[in-house]
């Protein structure tokens, strides 16, 4: 049985900023062995425990396979033969599918590394386009991460518009969308996780109404000049946690 830090906090802490969680990935190992040194399980779909002491979560290394739409459609299978490389590659970006051993080694198979030295957020895999969450997680990175550089690459914005095109985000349940969109509100840089979706066409299946801020107007000396979305119209965004705003006309 070995144990990885994964995810989040080696990102973070490769970067200098503060790591928010903390999450383990499981190599090698049965369910019933965790069980037996007190982890408690607490996974429904998948086997994840919470530590006796610190109560982090350690997951069993699991594959994905997706068997239809939207981002509840998957099965997972977690055994001793899944390999720390297969449940990183099931990972959204190539900057959160990293891992580091007890013995402070990172494992990074997929490039995670050049990607935070370059500021670029980029999918690991085409099973990117297999899980419409992804698209709101990367507008969430991106609002997270704008000040300090970082843009979504190229390929990535495609595969997030093919995905819109093919309906997978229609398929997200409200509260889902909410719950990442409350998350994007608290980022330094809000305003890009609407960019991102909008970049992406995103924007429109799911809050059409801010897609609709896009054509507001602003009154400067008499004229009216179209913008492509005033500042009022955002902070208003950031004080509604009910529901997004209307299309506004801005006094400036």
């Amino acid at each position: 049985m070995r144990v990885y830090l994964v995810g989040g906090a080696v990102r973070d802490r490769l970067l200098g900023v503060p790591v928010r969680e903390r999450d383990w990935v499981v190599v090698g190992a049965q369910p019933q062995e965790l069980e037996r040194a007190g982890y408690l399980p607490v996974g429904r779909e998948f086997p994840v425990f919470l530590h006796p002491q610190t109560h982090e979560e350690y997951a069993l290394a699991r594959r994905e396979r997706k068997v239809a739409p939207g981002y509840r459609g998957f099965t997972t299978q977690s055994s001793p033969e899944v390999t720390l490389e297969e449940d990183l590659q099931r990972r959204d970006l190539t900057i959160n599918a990293m891992a580091e051993g007890d013995d402070g080694r990172i494992v990074d198979p997929y490039g995670g590394q050049a990607d935070l030295a370059a500021r670029v957020l980029r999918h690991v895999s085409e099973a990117f386009v297999e899980d419409p969450v992804r698209i709101l997680r990367v507008a969430r990175f991106a609002a997270r991460y704008a000040d300090l550089g970082f843009r979504v690459a190229d390929e990535t914005v495609q595969l997030m518009q093919r995905m819109t095109r093919a309906g997978e985000v229609s398929a997200l349940v409200a509260e889902r969308v909410w719950q990442e969109t409350e998350r994007a509100l608290g980022e330094p840089r809000p305003e890009v996780f609407f960019e991102t979706l909008r970049a992406c066409g995103a924007l429109a299946v799911i809050f059409p109404e801010i897609e609709a801020l896009y054509g507001c107007h602003s009154r400067r000396a008499g004229t009216r000049k179209s913008t492509p979305a005033c500042t009022p119209c955002w902070r208003c965004v950031r004080r509604r946690s009910s529901a997004p705003p209307a299309p506004c006309v801005s006094p400036h």
